[in-house]
């Protein structure tokens, strides 16, 4: 899925664009929660330019079909008014069909590389973009005919204008969107080596400049064999991990840039040693609580755009085996993440899911959590959470099956705290997958306390149970659970425990 990112650009009150820039694209960035999306972004001043007197400038006329030449012609010349000439071309390229034409003219974009080379400050930046509209096209043969540029944009990255870095690091990221070529252009020119000096710069909008190209270039089909490694070679993992944590104290723009570039890296299964090896693990840890010390229900807005790629990476770092044993004892975290919740819940519930999916591998195969979830009295807010949607209940009953899983003292505490009403309530929702891991639920604390099945039985569970019995995927669960629930209590044993636990493992 492509995605196109407009937005103000640099100049005169840069501060203010930039802001406006973020507000407008903040929608698009949190598309990123559902899936890796690769994107492109168009640093562009508002239709109606300022001088700087703020007087508006005229809007010119839109370029008809045929005059692509002349203005290519009215660049070249060489007059007094060749900035103008190039602002001209700059508008005109807003447009798909003449960016198509213009790449198709012999020397066009030759002519743009000079001027863009040139020592003249104003006409290298017009010329710069010029060619910054050509990297938003969406037609890889225009990506491909500006590779002749990507030298010199990796060049003026070591320059001194925080303008123009910014304008060659969006204009390489759009590039790399478009163009396997253009990558493959790229990693021999060394953008890595280029990316990893400019990682350490003071300006905040050259590092989210560097987070968006690195992000980019992370998502390429061929990033885990190709790109990742001369990624891990470099300054740039250390010096991501560490522009993450220190979103809240110098801007989350960059941060959560780099958050989403930690989790295509996690994401690729290449890199998961050398993220621990860093401290990715607690540092994100000690992130998130410091996040939740400060958020409120209030005064939360912003924060989501770093969470969600935070809860990301930390959930699937602990996912893999070499995360389990990184894995943090540390009770703030569970506070942190209902925290996170309850801020979020009405707002940005997006966010509910992430923050459960970190909860489920943290108390998957860890007591300690499980645990610390019953005597920090956090069930009663994970056991509201049960109706908000199939996704989320979902989750929190799989949070709930960790839990039971380790044994009858976990079982009773689940029973003691009014867990059996709600899944009562569960039971009877239409969707077949929630139901299927409510029946899981049920399994294992019938196997485990048995006088749950006794109360599931008197408040008419099974009744509800037997509704069931037509649908295909959950029959012979149903059945299992039927026959353990209508077995009299005080039994030696469930006569079917073993086939019930047998069946169970094989169906969900």
């Amino acid at each position: 899925m492509w995605e196109r990112r407009r937005g103000a650009g640099p100049g005169g009150g840069a501060e203010e664009l930039r802001a406006r820039r973020r507000e407008r694209e903040a929608a698009l960035r949190k598309a990123r929660r559902a899936q890796q999306l690769v994107s492109k972004r168009l640093l562009r001043e508002d239709e109606a330019e300022r001088g700087q007197d703020g007087a508006e400038r005229a809007v010119l006329d839109p370029v008809l079909q045929g005059e692509v030449s002349e203005l290519l012609r009215g660049v070249q010349r060489g007059s007094e008014d060749r900035r103008g000439w190039l602002t001209r071309l700059r508008r005109a390229l807003q447009s798909k069909e003449t960016q198509q034409e213009f790449v198709r003219l012999d020397g066009a974009v030759r002519t743009l590389v000079g001027l863009f080379t040139c020592s003249l400050p104003d006409v290298q930046l017009e010329a710069a973009r010029c060619l910054h509209e050509l990297s938003h096209s969406s037609d890889a043969a225009v990506a491909e005919a500006c590779v002749p540029v990507t030298s010199y944009l990796l060049t003026y990255l070591s320059g001194h204008s925080v303008e123009l870095m910014e304008l060659c690091l969006y204009t390489l990221g759009n590039l790399v969107v478009e163009s396997e070529v253009v990558r493959k252009k790229l990693l021999p020119q060394g953008i890595i080596p280029v990316l990893a000096s400019c990682i350490q710069s003071p300006h905040e909008a050259v590092l989210e400049g560097l987070g968006y190209v690195l992000s980019q270039l992370l998502q390429a089909k061929e990033a885990p064999a190709e790109i990742i490694p001369f990624v891990l070679d470099s300054v740039l993992p250390q010096h991501m991990l560490r522009l993450v944590c220190s979103g809240l104290k110098f801007g989350t723009g960059a941060a959560v840039e780099f958050a989403w570039c930690l989790h295509y890296i996690v994401c690729s299964h290449t890199a998961n040693v050398e993220l621990m090896s860093l401290g990715a693990v607690p540092a994100l840890t000690s992130l998130l609580c410091d996040i939740a010390s400060e958020i409120s229900p209030s005064d939360s807005e912003g924060l989501e755009l770093l969470i969600c790629p935070v809860l990301r990476c930390l959930g699937n770092l602990l996912a893999e085996e070499t995360g389990r044993e990184a894995q943090p004892q540390d009770e703030r975290l569970l506070v942190a993440l209902f925290i996170i919740m309850h801020c979020y819940l009405q707002q940005h519930p997006f966010l509910i899911p992430e923050s459960l999916w970190l909860l489920n591998n943290l108390t998957a195969d860890e007591p300690f959590f499980c645990s610390a979830l019953l005597s920090m009295d956090l069930l009663p807010a994970l056991l509201q959470l049960l109706p908000h949607s199939q996704t989320v209940s979902t989750l929190v009953l799989t949070v709930l099956c960790n839990i039971a899983e380790k044994g009858p003292a976990y079982c009773q505490q689940l029973h003691q705290q009014a867990a059996l009403p709600l899944l009562l309530h569960v039971l009877v929702v239409p969707d077949p997958e929630v139901v299927g891991q409510c029946l899981e639920l049920l399994h294992l604390l019938f196997l485990h306390w048995p006088q749950v099945a006794a109360d599931f039985v008197k408040q008419g569970g099974h009744q509800i149970l037997e509704q069931h019995q037509s649908t295909p995927e959950l029959q012979e669960r149903v059945r299992v659970l039927l026959e353990m629930a209508l077995q009299p209590l005080g039994a030696p044993a469930f006569s079917s425990s073993s086939a019930a636990l047998s069946t169970f493992s094989q169906m969900t």
